[in-house]
């Protein structure tokens, strides 16, 4: 539609512009850097402000600039002089300038109750200066937990303007430029418009110093300044707004962003609004451009007589999965969240851990979970030193967030009675469940090196010291001294002492078993006649060739196959689905090879299958079997698998002689590829009979499938502590501490599908998807090196809830709070 022809146009429509900068930190520029274009950026955007009310600029009247991230606006105000920081309220007071409850372009990799902090951050700060933050908006990501709308909701942001990126993602409901009241968990409501991609102003011609063809591809592709701007502009525009027409856009007004520059993190640019003046001048009859906040626009929408669907549940996140590019930084960003949250609940007054050095960890995971996982061109030239440079610091966001909340648990510990390295240490340890309701678990006890074990040659006791009862412990050798381990019983807060002393009796030898069918070889691979329950035979836990088995539980595997079966010995139901195409824990490996070492299209094409057509695929092998500890407690044994990609992977399978459950741990020696590749961890405990599937995302508990939105990804999730399988015959608890994504969707390549597509012969798959580097730009390019992730499984009735469920898996994935003590 050209101008001639938008000048006999009947209808007159309006496209209203949100000016902005898409805060992406890392992706263009160091970091740092980033930091500082975006600090100028406001400072630029007041001038721009102030210009257009005065004869320097009179053609950007009617300037608007908002402010995409508050992190930005923290930047500004910690380094603005006094005139600076009044002179950009008074913009905010005038309209020119609008506040984002948005802090960051996030992950879901942060918990609630950080997540909860951050949104309201905004909303602090401009209420003492009389304003309000009623809107939101993120670009780039197409996605949020769903407790993400209730934090907003609690903040009083009451509206969402989700700028989605549809490359390796997807926008939700089926359609963009559509609004809808997201229902939060608590029942309240956010005004959510899903709207285009972040510079889809751009694409239009909005801005005449950049131009590009991103989401418009037509017969005049441009990316930066056109050859001949205005028939390009007004061809876009004009076929935009039929086009709208075409599939029953309900308004008569539509909303579009636009960026300064062609990149991310643009400066504002006065010149866009001089373009929409010209526009108006010249179109403006048929088609007015305006230039907006948030707040207007969405008011706008609320005053038409458009019926607004709602929604609820999930909004699960395509972008999430760089998290797993970066895996051994996103366990330890994991751990450190867990630490400070521990240290929050130990010191909930903050009488010695200060808000400040909590705030200054925080700040380190927020960085991490921040949405940019590189430097753009991390894939195609993975040994430039922007490449490098930005990678570490990334991850020195996990590392300083680690060492912080661990210094913050050490404080508080030293304050609880922690005693630090001595000579002549009493053998005395403090045991503290932080949590607010009872824990059963392991409590580790250490000794230093050989020499502090020295005083124990002839065999300990563990002794609790408020009864005087000897407690059962089970001793090991690990890295730098001896681990003793017992069963600890606490209640809600509850804190015991225990001591270590001289066995009262002398440590006796075992003697030959007359029930046992082991060999002369030490090999066990007869299963016994005579259960470990049965004839006098105290051994609680047996481990054969073949499997190893407990009160509790009998796990059974085989040459090649590895763990075939898994059975819940107090109901003699199998728990393993045989629907499922691999064995429990199962090393899964994928890999796409691209035309002649091409590893950026067969990337940039994967779309949302991330790996190719032409992908290979190999399952874990299982080649050996080694018993590695056994005693009074658990026994662990070492399964030893081969698979193509990795050098090593191994299982330890810590089984527990009083509790139905059993810890996994899944080491691998991972091979340096630049080929795109996932690997995958197979959980096939999800079957028909299995119970409710339920996931623990950040604020909510939710079923995948079911408690979501339509349109929304269903392939997987970025979870918290873990997932539960909800049954009243008995459920089962399945904590995920270093892995956040839980593949959900089918592995092999072919048409995805999002939330209302799925039918009754779609069956669900359960892996934990532990690394990949798929992503054509911004991933690591290789995923090699040493890596342990670790599992844990419990079962039985009392899990008939999920929230049963998950407080467990917390609580296990936390641990006790065990230290030296006076």
């Amino acid at each position: 539609m050209e101008a001639k022809v938008m000048q006999a146009a009947a209808k007159k429509r309006k496209i209203y512009v949100i000016h902005h900068s898409h805060t992406d930190i890392g992706y263009t520029e160091r970091q740092e850097k980033i930091e500082q274009y975006q600090v100028d950026f406001i400072r630029q955007a007041i001038a721009i402000c102030e210009a257009s009310r005065t004869e320097e600029h009179p053609e950007w009247e009617g300037f608007k600039w908002t402010c995409e991230t508050f992190w930005a606006v923290e930047k500004f105000l910690e380094e603005a002089a006094d005139d600076e920081k009044e002179r950009f309220v008074d913009a905010l007071r005038r309209g020119d300038i609008e506040l984002s409850g948005t802090y960051l372009n996030m992950t879901e990799l942060i918990d609630y109750e950080l997540l909860s902090g951050m949104v309201a951050r905004a909303g602090l700060f401009a209420e003492p200066l009389g304003l309000r933050v009623r809107s939101a908006m993120t670009a780039d990501i197409n996605g949020y937990s769903w407790g993400y709308a209730q934090a907003l909701a609690d903040a009083g942001v009451e509206h969402l303007l989700s700028s989605i990126h549809t490359h390796h993602g997807m926008f939700a409901i089926g359609r963009k430029q559509f609004p809808f009241y997201w229902e939060t968990p608590g029942g309240s409501r956010i005004l959510v418009w899903s709207g285009e991609h972040y510079m889809m102003g751009n694409d239009l011609g909005l801005n005449p110093d950049g131009m590009l063809s991103y989401s418009i591809q037509d017969e005049t592709p441009v990316w930066g300044i056109a050859e001949d701007h205005w028939k390009t502009a007004e061809t876009r525009i004009g076929r935009y707004l039929e086009q709208l027409d075409k599939e029953g856009y309900p308004y008569d007004f539509v909303l579009v962003n636009v960026m300064g520059l062609l990149r991310d993190n643009a400066a504002p640019n006065g010149r866009v609004m001089g373009f929409i003046r010209e526009w108006n001048a010249k179109h403006g009859d048929v088609a007015e451009i305006e230039m907006t906040t948030l707040n207007r626009y969405f008011d706008l929408v609320k005053q038409q007589k458009v019926d607004i669907p709602v929604y609820k549940g999930d909004w699960p996140d395509w972008w999430s999965d760089g998290v797993a590019s970066t895996a051994m930084h996103t366990q330890i960003f994991r751990n450190a969240q867990r630490t400070l949250s521990l240290v929050k609940r130990l010191d909930p007054q903050r009488e010695t851990i200060s808000a400040d050095k909590v705030k200054e960890a925080e700040q380190q995971m927020l960085m991490y979970a921040e949405h940019t996982w590189g430097y753009h061109s991390s894939i195609s030239e993975p040994w430039h030193p922007l490449v490098q440079e930005l990678a570490a610091r990334k991850e020195a966001y996990a590392a300083g967030a680690s060492r912080l909340a661990h210094r913050c648990l050490d404080q508080v510990t030293r304050k609880r009675g922690d005693v630090l390295l001595r000579a002549n240490r009493a053998f005395t340890y403090k045991v503290i469940n932080s949590f607010d309701y009872p824990v059963e678990d392991l409590a580790l006890m250490y000794l230093e090196e050989q020499w502090e074990a020295d005083y124990f040659r002839n065999g300990l006791e563990v002794v609790e010291e408020a009864t005087g009862d000897v407690v059962p412990h089970q001793q090991e050798r690990v890295s730098r001294g001896y681990q003793i381990a017992i069963m600890a019983e606490l209640q809600a807060g509850e804190e015991k002492r225990y001591s270590i002393r001289g066995a009262s009796s002398q440590k006796t030898g075992s003697t030959a078993s007359s029930t046992r069918l082991i060999g002369a070889d030490r090999v066990h691979d007869i299963r016994d006649l005579i259960t470990p329950t049965e004839g006098g035979n105290r051994q609680q836990i047996v481990v054969t060739e073949n499997g190893i088995e407990s009160a509790h539980v009998h796990i059974a595997w085989e040459q090649g196959e590895g763990i075939v079966s898994w059975i819940d010995k107090r109901t003699s139901r199998e728990m393993i689905d045989f629907g499922q195409e691999h064995g429990a824990f199962t090393p899964v490996y994928e890999v796409t090879q691209g035309e002649r070492g091409d590893q950026m299209t067969v990337r940039r094409i994967m779309g949302r299958n991330r790996k190719g057509m032409n992908v290979q695929r190999f399952a874990g092998r299982l080649i050996g079997v080694k018993e590695i500890a056994k005693g009074l407690l658990y026994a662990t044994v070492e399964l030893t698998y081969a698979v193509e990609g990795m050098t090593h992977y191994s299982l330890f399978l810590k089984v527990y002689a009083g509790l139905p459950r059993v810890d996994v741990s899944v080491r691998m020696h991972k091979t340096s590829v630049w080929e795109p590749e996932n690997v995958y961890v197979s959980l096939p405990f999800a079957g028909e009979d299995s119970g409710q599937l339920w996931l623990e995302k950040a604020g909510a508990e939710v079923r995948p499938g079911i408690d979501q939105i339509p349109g929304t990804l269903t392939d997987f999730y970025c979870i918290q502590e873990g997932m539960a399988l909800v049954d009243p015959r008995g459920g089962l608890a399945l904590s995920t501490p270093d892995t956040p994504l839980i593949q959900t969707g089918p592995l092999a390549f072919g048409e995805r599908k999002v939330h209302g597509q799925q039918s009754e012969q779609d069956r669900l798959s359960l892996y934990a998807w532990v690394m990949t580097n798929y992503w054509e730009t911004n991933f690591k390019a290789t995923l090699g090196g040493f890596y342990e992730f670790r599992y844990t499984l419990q079962w039985g009735e009392e899990f008939d809830t999920a929230e049963k469920a998950f407080r467990v898996n917390r609580s296990v994935n936390t641990g006790t709070v065990a230290f030296r003590s006076v």
